[in-house]
């Protein structure tokens, strides 16, 4: 089984400039449940009594899937968890030698000390327990597993794989999560950063190489380059085999609503749910796409909540005049649409825009008098 943790709300807020305000965080948690998430990470309890609000607010939704908290494995923080009536949460710790250092002065075994005190509260608790282990692809995977064994000792029901600086490559992605879940410790959760645009795709390979869940972001937003993107991910799971059933109406708003409240701009040709993505323009595209829809696409814009067009461009063929003047009630001279084509291709090129419907119609009637 593979999962899908989204962390819109606690790390995708994290990015620079976005803040949701509570009315955006219930739409949206709402909207995840309704578009295929099957786990929420929702906020950072120790951030104060308004964060707490918020997070028992989204709680008060009732949605059926986990809600999960991000907290430094901390008993203060915690405490704040436990306060809001979370049953999950994560606990993070640095892994990396670099992060022990700057956190906790090099002295691991501090770490672990702290670490195995706040997961034995938690359990006492009854709560659902992640270790989050941040920077894990700069750690030695030795101390990893040493993590992952006490974690398991104690109770715990996840390790979070974070690469946190965005460093991974699918390859090494695969084999780091191969060698850990080979252990059969704990379940393990990707947390891909897209640093070099590889966040996507290190969390499937952390899926192909035996991961349980991977953390996303609507739109891929989050600290510096963003995050694994949910709708990406989302999709990406049929490639490995999995029964993915879309709600296109709920992921189509949810993508608009997060857009406009984080005011980050879908880009035309974004993979997934980019509004241009199922365009075609050139000739011979198109004239596959008039003979099967599965020519030159590997899913269908219905499924996204998008539309096919194919634009009169300077690539155009025969195929793509046919198909519009037909559409306005032309039955199409082919040696007249031959004629034309290089006058369409010479005012696209010149002007930067593509003709519409009624131009085509009014030069090819034109063409016809001539």
């Amino acid at each position: 089984m593979s999962i899908i943790n989204d962390t819109t709300l606690r790390d995708g807020e994290q990015t620079p400039y976005v803040a949701f305000n509570l009315k955006e965080k219930l739409q949206i948690a709402q909207l995840l449940y309704e578009a295929g998430a099957n786990e929420l990470e929702v906020g950072i309890p120790a951030m104060g009594k308004k964060e707490q609000d918020d997070l028992k607010e989204i709680l008060a939704l009732n949605l059926p899937i986990q809600i999960m908290s991000w907290n430094r494995a901390t008993m203060g923080d915690l405490e704040a968890s436990l306060k809001c009536g979370l049953k999950a949460v994560d606990l993070s710790i640095p892994v990396s030698d670099i992060l022990i250092d700057i956190k906790f002065g090099g002295n691991k075994t501090k770490l672990l000390k702290q670490l195995e005190e706040v997961i034995l509260h938690a359990k006492k608790e009854n709560l659902f327990v992640c270790i989050g282990g941040e920077d894990s692809s700069r750690a030695n995977n030795d101390f990893l597993k040493e993590v992952m064994t006490l974690g398991k000792e104690l109770g715990a029901n996840r390790f979070r794989y974070c690469d946190t600086v965005g460093i991974l490559t699918p390859h090494k992605t695969y084999e780091n999560i191969k060698d850990l879940s080979s252990l059969n410790l704990l379940d393990i959760e990707m947390h891909t950063h897209n640093d070099f645009g590889m966040a996507t795709a290190n969390a499937i390979a952390g899926y192909e190489a035996g991961a349980f869940s991977a953390n996303t972001t609507v739109i891929g937003i989050g600290e510096r380059a963003g995050n694994a993107s949910f709708e990406q991910v989302l999709m990406s799971l049929r490639l490995l085999g999995k029964d993915v059933q879309i709600n296109s109406k709920a992921l189509k708003s949810l993508i608009k609503k997060v857009s406009a409240a984080s005011h980050r701009r879908i880009g035309t040709n974004f993979p997934i749910i980019g509004r241009d993505i199922f365009s075609h323009e050139s000739g011979i595209h198109v004239n596959g796409m008039m003979k099967s829809n599965q020519a030159y696409e590997p899913f269908t814009p219905d499924e996204v909540g998008l539309k096919r067009t194919f634009p009169i461009g300077k690539h155009s063929g025969s195929s793509t005049l046919i198909y519009h003047l037909k559409a306005v009630g032309i039955e199409p001279n082919i040696n007249i649409v031959q004629k034309i084509l290089p006058q369409i291709r010479e005012i696209v090129t010149n002007r930067k825009k593509v003709l519409s419907t009624n131009e085509l119609r009014e030069l090819y009637l034109c063409s016809l008098d001539i």
